[in-house]
C-alpha cells in the first residue's frame, strides 16, 4: 500500500502539494489530473524518489518494483526485442549468469546444483516465455516483425518513445507510472494498451489527457488543484460529474453553468434535425449529449474560443478524382475519391502507417499526385477555398524568439494589438506570457499557439493531424466545444475517441492502400481492428508458441542434463568402489574357507579377518544403498 500522510512538496519556493493525506491499495488504477504546472510530473519523481518532500511521510513498501517510462532513449545498436526484453531486470540478471555458469561449468567454479537453481528461478519468472512476451508487446504497439531486429538507433523519435513504453510494460512492476503514454500512439495501439493495462495486476498511476483512454482504465481519479489533492472513486466521467455537483455548491458558478449547458444545448438540437440514422451520427448524438451533462464540470476551465466564420463557403470545397499518392516510386494510395462538402466531417481511421497523414497531405496539396501511365488523376479546388491544416511538424515553424502578440501582429498587422491580446487570452496566454518569447514554451503551449494563428485565418477547410498532442484535457474540451459550431468541411486524425466521436459525422477507412467510407462507428472500427489483428497474426503466433515450447523444452532438457550431471557421476564412483570392496571381501571369503586360519597358532591372523570382513560387508550395505537411493532419483526425473 501507498500511503501519504500530510506530506507537502515544493518547487524550489513554490508549493505543489500540501498537507496531502490518502492510501491507494495494490491494484487500484488511478488516473493524476490537475491543471499544467499543478505538479503531476513531481509527485511522480517523487515516488520514484528522485524528490523529497519537504514536510509529512510517504510510506512505499519497501520491496516492490517500480518502473516507468525512460525520457531519454540512446543511440544504440541492441536489437529492439533486446533492448524491450531487458526492461526485466531480474530476467536479464539470471540469464547473464546462466550464460557465465554453463560457460565455466567444466571448470568447477559452477556445480551443477547451482545452474540447476537459476534454471528453476527462469521457470519461476516465466523466463522461457519472455521472448513471446516482449514480440507481444512490441506488435501491440505497432512494430513489424521486421522491426523486432533492428537497432534501436535507427528508429525516430516517436518510435523511440514506443521503445521505451515496451520496455517498462516488459518490467514485472509492483507500481506503474506513466505519464502521458498515448502521445505518438495511433489509434489501435491506444486501443492494445488500455486493454493491456485493464489486465495488469500491479498498482497504476496514470497521467493521460485522453477522455476515453482513462474511463476505460482507470477506477480511482486523484485531482490536484490549488495545491491540494482530492480522491475520486469512478473513472473520469465519474469524477467530472462529481466535480459539477460540487462546483455547483458554489453560487458564484452556477448561473455560468447553465449558460454553459444551455448553449451546448442548442448545438445537439441542431445536429439532432441534421442527422440521420447511420451510426456514427447517432454515436455523435449521443456524445454531444455526454459533453452536455459534464460540461458544468469544465466551467472554470482557462480555455475560450471559437472558430471565426469562414468568409467563403464554396460548394463542394475539394474534390478528388481518382488519384494516386505516395512517395518517390511508392505508391501509399491508389485511386483516392473525394468530395469534401461545408459542413461535412470526417474522421479518417487506420492503422499506423497505412496512410491517413499521407492522405491528409495530399489534401493540403503538400504532396502531388503521381504520374502513372500519363495520368495523375484531377483535383478540383472550390472558388476561395481557404485550407487550415495542422500537424506536428509545423510547431517547427513558429519563430522561436517571437512572442505569441508578436506571430498575431506579423498574420494580421491590420487588427489592433488589444483585439489580439483578447483572442490569445482564449487560448491562455495572458499578461506577461502573450508577450514573452516561445522558445521555452512546453509542447502543449506550442500546439495551442499554432491553433490560435491557423484559427485566425478563418479557414473553410479544416484538415487536423493529431491536434490534441500535448494538450491537456482542458484545451481538448475546448477545441471540442469550439468545433461545433465550425461551419467549415473538417477532415480529422486522432487518436482522442472523445474528439472524434463528438466531432465526426462519418468515416473513411485507410487500410491496404485504398481509402474506403467507413460503415460504422468507433465501436465498429475497434471490432475491425481485431478481427483483422487475428486474421494476419495467426501464423505468426502459432510459429512464436511452437518456437517458444522449443526453447522451454531445449532449455528444461539442459536443466536436467545439468541436474543429473552430479548424481550420474556419484553412482559410477559408488559402482568402481563396489567392485573393489566386492573384490576383497571374495579374497577374504577364500582364505576363510581354508581349514589351516583355525589353527591356534593363526588366531591373530583369523581375528583380523573376521573384522576385516565385517568392515567390508557394511561398506558393501552401505554403498548399495546409496546406489539405490541415486537411481531412484535417477529415474523420478523424465528422460534426457
Amino acid at each position: 500500500m501507498i500511503q501519504f500522510r500530510n506530506l507537502s512538496l515544493f518547487r524550489g519556493v513554490k508549493v505543489l502539494l500540501e498537507q496531502a493525506a490518502f492510501q491507494l491499495h495494490p491494484g487500484h488504477k488511478v488516473g493524476l489530473i490537475g491543471a499544467n504546472g499543478a505538479g503531476k510530473s513531481s509527485l511522480f519523481a517523487l515516488l520514484r524518489g528522485e524528490l523529497q518532500q519537504e514536510v509529512g511521510d510517504l510510506d512505499i513498501p519497501p520491496n516492490w518494483v517500480i518502473a516507468h517510462v525512460a525520457q531519454e532513449t540512446p543511440s544504440l545498436n541492441l536489437p529492439a526485442l533486446q533492448f524491450t526484453l531487458e526492461g526485466d531486470a531480474e530476467l536479464t540478471e539470471i540469464e547473464a549468469a546462466l550464460l557465465q555458469a554453463e560457460t565455466q561449468h567444466q571448470g568447477a567454479s559452477f556445480s551443477g546444483e547451482s545452474i540447476a537453481e537459476l534454471h528453476q528461478r527462469l521457470s519461476d519468472i516465466e523466463g522461457y516465455s519472455a521472448k513471446a512476451r516482449a514480440s507481444s508487446l512490441l506488435d501491440g504497439l505497432g512494430f513489424s516483425q521486421a522491426d523486432l531486429t533492428r537497432s534501436v538507433s535507427e528508429f525516430s523519435g516517436g518510435w523511440r518513445v514506443r521503445l521505451n513504453l515496451a520496455r517498462a510494460l516488459m518490467c514485472r512492476s509492483d507500481l506503474l507510472l506513466l505519464d502521458e503514454p498515448t502521445n505518438h500512439l495511433d489509434l489501435d495501439a491506444v486501443i492494445w494498451l488500455e486493454t493491456w493495462l485493464r489486465d495488469y495486476r500491479g498498482t497504476l498511476l496514470l497521467i493521460s489527457h485522453d477522455r476515453d483512454f482513462l474511463d476505460n482504465v482507470i477506477d480511482t481519479v486523484l485531482h490536484i488543484e490549488q495545491q491540494r489533492i482530492t480522491l475520486y472513486r469512478g473513472g473520469y466521467s465519474d469524477f467530472e460529474r462529481q466535480r459539477a455537483e460540487k462546483l455547483a455548491l458554489q453560487q458564484a458558478m452556477f448561473e455560468k453553468q447553465q449558460r454553459k449547458v444551455a448553449h451546448l444545448h442548442s448545438y445537439i438540437d441542431r445536429f439532432r434535425v441534421q442527422a440521420t440514422k447511420a451510426r456514427q451520427a447517432q454515436s455523435r448524438i449521443k456524445a454531444l449529449e455526454r459533453m452536455e451533462m459534464i460540461s458544468a464540470a469544465h466551467v472554470d476551465s482557462q480555455f475560450s474560443f471559437e472558430f471565426r466564420s469562414p468568409i467563403a463557403a464554396p460548394d463542394p470545397l475539394l474534390v478528388l478524382d481518382d488519384i494516386d499518392v505516395g512517395y518517390a516510386d511508392k505508391t501509399i494510395l491508389k485511386k483516392v475519391v473525394m468530395a469534401i462538402r461545408p459542413g461535412e466531417r470526417i474522421g479518417l481511421l487506420g492503422k499506423n502507417g497505412a496512410g491517413k497523414s499521407t492522405l491528409i497531405k495530399l489534401l493540403a496539396a503538400e504532396l502531388k499526385p503521381l504520374v502513372i501511365d500519363g495520368k495523375s488523376g484531377k483535383r478540383v479546388e472550390g472558388k476561395e477555398l481557404n485550407i487550415g491544416y495542422f500537424a506536428q511538424h509545423q510547431l517547427e515553424q513558429l519563430r522561436p524568439h517571437e512572442s505569441p502578440l508578436q506571430h498575431m501582429l506579423r498574420l494580421d498587422p491590420q487588427t489592433r494589438e488589444q483585439e489580439h491580446l483578447n483572442y490569445l487570452g482564449g487560448f491562455d496566454f495572458k499578461g506577461d506570457m502573450a508577450r514573452a518569447s516561445c522558445e521555452n514554451f512546453s509542447g502543449g503551449e506550442k500546439s495551442r499557439l499554432a491553433l490560435a494563428l491557423l484559427i485566425w485565418t478563418r479557414p473553410n477547410l479544416l484538415l487536423l493531424d493529431e491536434p490534441t498532442n500535448h494538450l491537456d484535457l482542458e484545451m481538448r474540451h475546448a477545441l471540442t466545444l469550439a468545433l461545433q459550431d465550425y461551419q467549415g468541411g473538417v477532415i480529422l486524425v486522432s487518436h482522442d475517441r472523445a474528439l472524434l466521436r463528438a466531432t465526426c459525422d462519418n468515416f473513411v477507412l485507410v487500410a491496404n492502400g485504398v481509402a474506403e467510407a467507413f460503415d460504422g462507428d468507433l465501436d465498429d472500427y475497434k471490432d475491425w481492428l481485431a478481427n483483422n489483428k487475428t486474421q494476419t497474426n495467426t501464423v505468426n503466433i502459432e510459429v512464436a508458441v511452437k518456437k517458444n515450447d522449443y526453447a522451454q523444452s531445449k532449455a528444461e532438457r539442459q536443466a536436467r542434463i545439468v541436474a543429473r550431471r552430479p548424481l550420474v557421476k556419484e553412482t559410477e564412483q559408488i559402482e568402481k568402489s563396489l567392485e573393489k570392496l566386492n573384490a576383497e571381501k571374495t579374497t577374504l571369503d577364500a582364505r576363510a574357507s581354508e581349514g589351516s586360519l583355525y589353527d591356534a597358532n593363526n588366531k591373530s591372523e583369523l581375528q583380523q579377518l573376521l573384522k576385516r570382513q565385517a568392515e567390508l560387508s557394511s561398506a558393501i550395505d552401505t554403498a548399495e544403498m546409496r546406489w539405490l537411493e541415486l537411481h531412484e532419483q535417477l529415474e523420478a526425473m523424465a528422460d534426457v
